[in-house]
């Protein structure tokens, strides 16, 4: 299914940007023929301007004459004297040019006239009449595309009518050399559009991917931890069935101490699922920290005495602003992390809760002088259903009580972490703002 997704999202990505960089590119090479062909036209037009003043300028055409304008190798000339070809074109004359030169004649007379007035156009020269005209046309014979000129010179009773021809091999050499160049730098951008988009998606889904493996890890922990519970309660409901009636109460005492167990695991992944749907209930309003923190200091102090352990509240001396923020789910992640913190903690040990403000933010910290953790599971005890290897007996634990207080925290713009406590044990430290609006 991902690398189904994966392939699409590349297609998708590198087929419209491939799309549009084509399309530009046929229009950039539509342009650019387009005025190719014009300056290439204009560049013709001016040198038959050129000729034509050349020949008008001159009594007599020399066959030298000739020669040196088709020795250029652009153009090719057929002259004809009122009506009579020049000597030069019928040395030179073959059939396939005659030909040639009979459809440029053909095209010539077939789409133009003479003028717009129908009369040839008055010369530089006052005793004779010139006129000349420029076309495009392709030759059926050869398959070619020619620049034609025809040209008509009026001068002392005789008609002078020249007609030039340009082969146009070298304009459409260029163009497809361009368009050659245009397709190489396509496929190419293509193929790196393609390789980018590959591992542009790639790194796009790549949260999705493992938002979809913890998912599934998710649920098979919830589903191991919940079957132990209840094969517990199923166990004891069967032996409960054949028990004496002195020994039926303590079968019941385990199905409702594993029943309490089921509640509390059910409760927290409720809690954390309200999280991944973005739902996560906090009601923010203003809050004494100060005395938040000495209620469930209280609280504890019971448990705490159990294993002989010492709870220390340490307070700021002046007085603290009013904190805006949800006192339930505060109070709930501090009991979280003193639980785990007496849990953890030898008899005869101590736990110090701390609170302090700076800089418009609130610094809750709880430390302990018990096991501590090693810097390997200081990157993964927020994550959920970790517990590390000492706690993974303690019944009661899921190793979901910080995944809870990392995701109340983060509801509160604010942020949790854990380090080593000076001389043994470990300090988990909260900060977030005073007065700033949780994440909607």
């Amino acid at each position: 299914m991902y690398k189904k997704v994966h392939l699409d999202l590349t297609i998708l990505c590198a087929g419209i940007t491939a799309a549009i960089m084509v399309s530009m590119s046929l229009i950039y090479l539509y342009i650019s023929e387009t005025e190719l062909h014009r300056n290439h036209f204009n560049s013709f037009k001016n040198d038959m301007n050129t000729i034509v003043m050349n020949l008008e300028g001159q009594s007599t055409i020399s066959m030298g004459w000739l020669s040196r304008m088709e020795a250029q190798g652009k153009y090719t000339f057929y002259v004809l004297d009122n009506g009579i070809p020049y000597l030069y074109n019928i040395l030179k004359d073959n059939p396939e040019k005659s030909a040639l030169f009979d459809e440029a004649m053909e095209a010539y007379k077939n789409h133009f006239v003479i003028s717009p007035s129908g009369q040839k156009q008055n010369s530089l020269y006052s005793f004779f009449y010139s006129f000349h005209i420029e076309y495009t046309f392709t030759s059926a014979s050869t398959g070619n595309d020619y620049y034609g000129c025809v040209i008509e010179i009026d001068k002392n009773s005789s008609t002078l009518q020249v007609t030039i021809l340009s082969l146009l091999d070298s304009l459409e050499k260029q163009i497809f050399r361009q368009r050659l160049r245009f397709l190489f730098i396509n496929i190419i951008a293509i193929f790196l559009l393609t390789s980018f988009s590959w591992i542009f998606t790639g790194k796009l889904l790549k949260p999705i991917l493992e938002n979809q493996k913890k998912q599934a890890q998710f649920i098979a922990s919830a589903s191991h931890e919940l079957r132990t519970p209840l094969a517990v309660i199923l166990s004891s409901a069967e032996s409960c069935k054949e028990a004496s009636p002195d020994k039926q109460s303590s079968f019941l005492d385990t199905i409702r101490q594993e029943g309490f167990r089921m509640s509390a695991l059910i409760e927290d992944m409720l809690t954390l699922s309200c999280s991944d749907s973005q739902k996560f209930p906090v009601r923010m309003q203003p809050v004494e920290l100060d005395t938040l923190l000495l209620n469930s200091c209280e609280a504890f102090e019971a448990l705490a005495r159990k294993k002989s352990i010492a709870i220390l509240l340490d307070l700021p001396e002046n007085s603290l602003p009013i904190c805006s923020c949800d006192p339930d789910r505060i109070k709930q992640v501090i009991s979280i992390l003193l639980h785990n913190a007496i849990s953890y903690t030898k008899e005869g040990g101590y736990i110090k809760l701390s609170l302090a403000f700076h800089k418009e933010q609130f610094y809750i910290s709880v430390s302990d002088n018990g096991i501590g953790i090693s810097d390997e599971e200081k990157g993964k005890v927020f994550d959920r259903f970790y517990r590390a290897e000492k706690s993974r007996s303690t019944k009661g634990h899921f190793g979901l009580g910080l995944s809870i207080a990392y995701e109340i925290i983060k509801s509160h713009n604010g942020t949790i972490g854990v380090k080593d406590t000076l001389g043994g044990g470990s300090t988990f430290f909260i900060c977030f703002p005073s007065n700033r609006p949780p994440f909607k």
